[in-house]
């Protein structure tokens, strides 16, 4: 069986720019299967501490069935800057390419974390690995065989309690990981920037009152 066996291929890339991106993960087997849409794919993905996932957008854009994921982690801090946080893990339930018979599709919305200014250097990095690939299958198929390296439990479906053991699948990644450069700040700006910000909140504060006390209405 081993010798027939086709391989798995995932391919992983970011889209957009800026703090706010997209994590695209297509997953295509080397070979038509029959009967496919029998199968489930779930991806567990790992998110460094560099990233966050906004449980709260998650659950948005699952009402809107844009994207089926939600987050493993617990006591998730979305406001803390990376040197503060934890990898926290996220499930995402695949779907099958209509454009593409025997692929499937993955979409997850990431951010940026604040960063520890740099001395030196204005940027930083953070690297995504690539996620964990699990498969459940109605039925049995030879890939399963190939490919499939253990068991993993995990629920069955998303708006499911009912646990399967899924298979933990060997695939082909299209890139090792994916990096992404994230621009920082510079401590030798720090004095520049607390002295600015001080000097923008007086006089901001300052038009405040001034216009407060120039067309308020008071009475006693």
């Amino acid at each position: 069986i081993r010798a027939t066996c086709s391989e798995i291929i995932l391919r992983q890339e970011v889209l957009k720019d800026g703090f706010h991106r997209d994590l695209l993960i297509k997953v295509k087997f080397g070979e038509s299967i029959e009967d496919l849409q029998t199968c489930r794919l779930l991806i567990k993905h790992y998110i460094p501490t560099g990233l966050f996932v906004d449980p709260y957008e998650l659950a948005s854009l699952r009402e809107r069935n844009i994207t089926e994921a939600v987050m493993v982690s617990e006591n998730f801090n979305i406001e803390a800057p990376n040197y503060l946080s934890k990898e926290s893990e996220v499930l995402i339930y695949a779907r099958q390419d209509s454009q593409c018979i025997d692929c499937f599709q993955a979409f997850l919305p990431v951010h940026y974390r604040y960063h520890r200014p740099h001395s030196k250097d204005g940027e930083t990095f953070i690297v995504v690995n690539n996620p964990d690939l699990l498969m459940y299958c109605d039925q049995e198929f030879p890939i399963l065989k190939c490919w499939a390296q253990s068991e993993v439990a995990a629920p069955c479906a998303l708006k499911n309690r009912d646990i399967c053991q899924w298979n933990n699948m060997k695939y082909k990644s299209v890139y090792k990981n994916v990096t992404l450069q994230v621009p920082v700040g510079l401590t030798i700006h720090t004095s520049l920037v607390c002295s600015v910000t001080l000097l923008i909140t007086i006089l901001c504060s300052t038009l405040i009152l001034v216009a407060v006390f120039k067309y308020g209405h008071f009475s006693l």
